[in-house]
């Protein structure tokens, strides 16, 4: 009899016990003499159920089953237990979970009664009929036994025949992890087992190699013999042996081996991995430019996802003629939004230019007093009508998870409309500097995507939530947000800034909450006027010219009134007013500069259309630094600078106007 794969088995017991496809009838006699040949040369054992009858046959010996094998609705029955014995399983049962599991090499079965389901190592499997019980005795479809046991079984005309191999079992695996040729040392962990429960005596590999030497594919293989001198069909595995990792290659080059102080050096980086996996990459002493005279030596170090490293060093010479000095280089090189050296004592002395303005009818809502809020409450509050501009930059140091509202309130008569232009938001964030610095570059870039427009109509007496990006995420204990955006309205608006634990309702509990204290040096308030535009006809650029802003001198601050005291109030710092320079005459090769004159800043402009941003920091002489804001080509330019102080930041500062040395040819 042949063996029959066990898909194919299913279809044939349903097709001749059944009596639904008599055709089948030659295929399962040649496949039942293919097994009969097969078992002949193979240890095992021959289990034979005679369909609708108790007789069982094993070996030659006849067995008597409590239930018949039986065919009920297209599906072989036979009994659990039974079988489970005949097969030397072993069988439990679980009262708690009702099921019977059977345990047979390393496989589980377990079975509910009148379930059409059933697990298999801790996997449910359904069954096209459900096991069920006869006069105490659970009966189950056979196909679930012999593909969760992996029994081969073929089917007669009035017999279906299991055969149980008793060969000794056999297995391996090895170490986790990538073998490499000629370096891993392969390590073996072999497992084995006798299904009749006999001592494992001898064993036997083929290809088994503790160190592989060169990288492929090789064939393992691994049987056991059992006391009864019984070999095991060999267990294979193909076990692959990779090539050892080639460091990676560090290569640059200069396009010159030797330079002039003050010439550009230009870098070419080659460096490369056989499974492109550089991860990191470590320059030394690699410079611009240089300007002192000698030798130098520059250094790349590359590592590669393995860890292996690679070193290049390359001397170039650096002579004693100048092609720039570094103020005339940094000048002409540093890039826009980067920092330079200038000469922070001269720019007191400037040159400046004349200090003449008109303003736009925006008023400026500042809510940043108190910066740091140790309580819940409504932080600011005034009746706006028209064009509005709002600044909010408040720390939350309540100790609670907390949100950052705005209000609006239409305390009319008439329903009010409030129109939407633009917005820039950072944080929640412990950085204060970083929030300011985003929020209005992101403020700037709404500038250039174009108004919004988008339209909010408020019904007499009717409060609502706007801008509700600010309280979308909860502030923790020490973190900051920074608003800025533009709306308008047709009639007078109420707005309320306040601060709230994350789950209260700022609406419903507006009238529980006390008027915070500006404690601190920040201020609050309404200030009307809050577009400044200077607008300059004279030519710039041709010598060394300063402007000077947020300084309370030439720049003075805004003059307002603090909507919850009635009291008067000035805008210290002019933060959240728009300064928009429209300078129509800039001479060709002319540098632009921001120099902070109060200390750290970190801050965004909008130079013609481009967003700049830029920052200073650190330890070194703050206002002797200076970021490149633009640089005029070849011929006149007219050049529009919008530009705002950033919360977090401090004050005042100046915009340099600064002649280019001349290019010089390499």
């Amino acid at each position: 009899m042949g063996k029959i794969t066990t898909g194919l088995a299913a279809m044939l017991i349903i097709s001749q016990l059944a009596g639904v496809i008599p055709a089948a009838e030659a295929a399962v006699a040649s496949a039942m003499q293919e097994s009969k040949d097969s078992l002949e040369k193979s240890n095992g054992s021959r289990i034979i159920f005679y369909m609708n009858s108790n007789k069982v046959e094993q070996d030659g010996k006849m067995y008597q089953s409590p239930r018949p094998a039986i065919v009920k609705n297209g599906t072989t029955y036979v009994g659990l237990r039974f079988i489970a014995e005949r097969l030397g399983a072993i069988v439990t049962s679980n009262s708690k979970t009702k099921e019977t599991i059977i345990q047979l090499d390393g496989s589980e079965l377990r079975y509910i009664n009148n379930s059409k389901s059933y697990s298999l190592n801790g996997t449910t499997y359904q069954m096209k009929t459900a096991s069920y019980t006869d006069h105490n005795v659970l009966l189950v479809p056979l196909i679930s036994l012999t593909q969760g046991l992996k029994i081969p079984y073929t089917v007669g005309n009035k017999s279906i025949t299991l055969e149980h191999s008793t060969k000794p079992i056999a297995s391996f695996n090895v170490q986790m992890g990538e073998i490499i040729a000629g370096e891993t040392v392969v390590t073996y962990e072999t497992k084995s087992h006798s299904p009749l429960g006999l001592n494992i005596v001898d064993e036997r590999w083929e290809g088994k190699e503790e160190l592989f030497d060169q990288p492929g594919v090789y064939s393992v293989s691994y049987s056991v013999q059992d006391s009864e001198g019984v070999w095991s069909n060999p267990f294979t595995l193909n076990l692959e042996a990779v090539k050892p990792n080639d460091p990676p290659i560090a290569s640059f080059f200069t396009d010159k081996d030797m330079y002039r102080m003050g010439e550009p050096i230009i870098y070419t980086d080659q460096s490369y991995d056989d499974e492109n996996a550089i991860t990191n990459k470590i320059w030394s002493n690699k410079e611009e430019v240089f300007f002192t005279p000698g030798k130098v030596m520059v250094s790349l170090e590359v590592t590669d996802q393995h860890g292996a490293v690679g070193v290049l060093s390359k001397e170039i010479t650096i002579t004693e003629e100048t092609l720039y000095t570094s103020e005339e280089y940094y000048k002409l090189f540093t890039p826009i939004g980067n920092k330079m050296t200038v000469d922070g004592f001269s720019v007191k002395t400037m040159e400046a230019i004349p200090y003449s303005y008109r303003t736009e009818p925006v008023t400026l809502f500042r809510s940043s007093g108190p910066e740091s809020i140790n309580s819940e409450g409504i932080l600011y509050q005034d009746t706006i009508e028209g064009a509005a501009r709002f600044l909010l930059h408040h720390k939350n140091k309540t100790g609670l998870l907390a949100r950052l509202y705005i209000l609006a309130e239409n305390q009319g008569t008439t329903p009010a409309i409030i129109t939407f232009k633009n917005e820039g938001m950072a944080g929640p964030t412990s950085y204060a500097e970083w929030a300011g610095r985003v929020s209005l570059s992101r403020y700037f870039e709404g500038k250039l995507t174009g108004e919004s427009n988008r339209k909010l109509v408020l019904q007499p007496g009717e409060k609502q939530v706007i801008w509700s990006d600010i309280s979308k995420h909860a502030m923790k204990p020490q973190e900051i947000i920074t608003f800025t955006g533009d709306l308008s309205s047709n009639a007078p608006i109420r707005y309320t800034s306040l601060l709230v634990s994350a789950d209260r309702d700022p609406i419903t509990d507006l009238q529980k909450l006390p008027y915070l204290d500006p404690n601190e040096s920040i201020v609050r308030g309404t200030f009307a006027d809050s577009t400044r535009v200077f607008e300059y006809n004279e030519l710039l650029g041709t010598r060394s010219v300063k402007l000077s802003l947020t300084d309370n001198r030439e720049d003075p601050f805004q003059l307002g009134s603090d909507g919850i005291k009635g009291s008067n109030a000035m805008n210290s710092g002019n933060y959240g007013l728009l300064y928009k320079l429209k300078l129509n005459h800039v001479a060709p090769n002319t540098l632009i500069l921001f120099n902070p004159r109060g200390g750290l800043f970190v801050g965004s402009a909008l130079v013609n259309d481009k967003v700049v941003v830029f920052g200073h920091s650190g330890k070194e002489d703050i206002s002797s630094t200076a970021s490149v804001l633009y640089r005029t080509g070849d011929l006149e330019e007219s050049v529009d600078i919008w530009i705002s102080p950033a919360a977090g930041s401090n004050l005042p500062f100046a915009l340099l106007f600064e002649p280019m040395p001349m290019k010089k040819f390499n």
